[in-house]
């Protein structure tokens, strides 16, 4: 009997020393978030924004080509992501509305790695900006209290010692100083999270760093608006609606324009269009030398080849096309995000073209770092498209807004915008949001129309076109 005693108490030492094994075998996770930064990025083949050390970070891991946000505004997008649900599962379209008042109990994508024995901090804007004294941006998803998570884009005013250098532009919404990157809040966040890395460094961690740019305002120290001539930023090529959308499809731009509202005319004019989107590709390149820091800090500190590192932003934005700024609708430059990831032990530098949502991000690291992720997910681990980006996880991609695009705390949509994207076509439904009665389609065809100018749901010939995308919008949307 002791001898089997010895025997049990020996088995059950291997595989407690096992499982300790496995799980000190297991990844860091690097997770960096950008607030409203489209798809224009050199390693996405776009000229106009410098972006070096994203696109470096892209020729060390896999860059998704056609990954998609769930809905283009932060709350819900960035809520649907870290908890793994789908909006109307959430039951969140809003932006006041934490996810916790629908999902109590709900594990979040950061909760699971500090319930699996990571050490898991905040640093910067990660989930919503929710008020402070009453959810701490998530407090159980994370190991120590978050930092310089609570605030506003409007009180992201450069702050330095000593005098404060002028102001060189007169256009609303720009801001030009000589500053340090610190006088804002992203220089302060790289700072903040170059520090963390060297406390975690022999801890098993997942650190989230996330940053409030390029969102507006558009206001990046001098030296980035210096990297780009005026006089060589390019105008939208798409500036007005597309022939025969549904006026529900539009919206009033009103983060923008409502800064325009005493200027004549009462809108931008060519110049400040200019101006503006000037103004966005500098804050893409301040945001780009912060996440530079970050990743040479943890080049430096030799954790590179045990890290995960996951580039994502929460949705896209609009600088003038189809005569909109900023986000809140279903076309493409609002729907579609950058997303690269870095793992160990994948190949580096590879495009995948499959479609993918921010919804999969949390099973994909779960998967990647040998956790059991909880079973009631909707995304989809895009651990297999890492080790074969050709191959493909699902066909369709769903994203999602409604009417009106900023619907009052709590209370349910007029009509609900459900936008589906395949290889060739975006097809969106606007449905009566409690009946569902379908009130205005839209089709694109992006082999013909990438720009998606010209919504082809009401010609005749597109019949069969229609009935199969929406039978797959079905499919994905009771």
């Amino acid at each position: 009997e002791m001898m089997k005693w010895g025997q049990l108490v020996l088995g059950v030492g291997v595989l407690l020393v096992g499982t300790v094994s496995r799980a000190a075998e297991r990844p860091n996770v690097l997770f960096i978030a950008v607030d409203d930064m489209r798809v224009e990025l050199g390693c996405y083949g776009q000229t106009q924004a410098l972006s070096p050390n994203i696109d470096r970070l892209a020729e060390t891991g896999t860059l998704f080509k056609r990954a998609y946000c769930q809905q283009a505004v932060c709350n819900p997008s960035r809520a649907s992501l870290l908890t793994g649900l789908r909006l109307d599962t959430l039951r969140i379209w809003d932006l006041p509305t934490h996810f916790r008042q629908r999902r109590a109990d709900v594990v979040t994508l950061p909760q699971l790695f500090k319930n699996n024995g990571y050490f898991t901090q905040g640093i910067g804007k990660i989930f919503h900006n929710w008020r402070q004294d009453d959810y701490k941006g998530d407090a159980p998803s994370w190991s120590v209290p978050q930092v310089m998570h609570y605030n506003s884009h409007g009180n992201d005013r450069a702050m330095v010692e000593g005098p404060l250098s002028p102001n060189l532009s007169s256009i609303p919404k720009c801001e030009i100083r000589d500053v340090p990157d610190s006088a804002y809040f992203d220089g302060r966040i790289a700072d903040l999270a170059v520090q963390a890395l060297g406390e975690v460094k022999e801890k098993q961690f997942f650190l989230a760093v996330g940053f409030w740019k390029p969102h507006s305002h558009f206001n990046a120290p001098k030296r980035y608006w210096d990297l780009y001539q005026r006089s060589a930023i390019r105008p939208p090529a798409n500036p007005v609606p597309p022939r025969d959308v549904p006026a529900v499809a539009l919206h009033d731009s009103r983060e923008i324009l409502r800064s325009y509202k005493s200027r004549p005319g009462g809108k931008p004019t060519p110049a400040d269009v200019i101006a503006m989107r000037h103004g966005y590709y500098a804050a893409i390149s301040y945001v780009d030398a912060q996440v530079g820091k970050v990743i040479d800090e943890l080049d430096r500190l030799g954790l590179r080849e045990n890290t995960v590192i996951v580039f994502w932003s929460d949705h896209g934005y609009h600088l003038g096309e189809h005569g909109l700024w900023a986000k809140t609708s279903n076309f493409e430059l609002d729907a579609r995000v950058p997303l690269i990831i870095s793992s160990p032990g994948s190949r580096s530098g590879q495009k995948s073209p499959a479609i993918v949502e921010l919804l999969d991000l949390y099973p994909t690291l779960a998967d990647l770092c040998g956790l059991q992720a909880p079973s009631n997910l909707e995304g989809v681990s895009l651990k297999p498209l890492l080790e074969n980006p050709r191959g493909f996880v699902k066909q369709v991609a769903l994203t999602q807004h409604p009417r009106p695009a900023y619907p009052a705390n709590g209370e349910d949509p007029e009509l609900m915008g459900y936008s589906i994207c395949n290889n060739r076509y975006r097809y969106t439904e606007w449905r009566d949001f409690k009946s569902g009665e379908v009130r205005a389609r839209e089709l694109y065809d992006h082999n013909r129309d990438p720009a998606e100018m010209r919504n082809l749901a009401g010609d005749t010939g597109k019949e069969q076109v229609l009935a199969f995308m929406a039978a797959a919008l079905g499919r994905v949307v009771k």
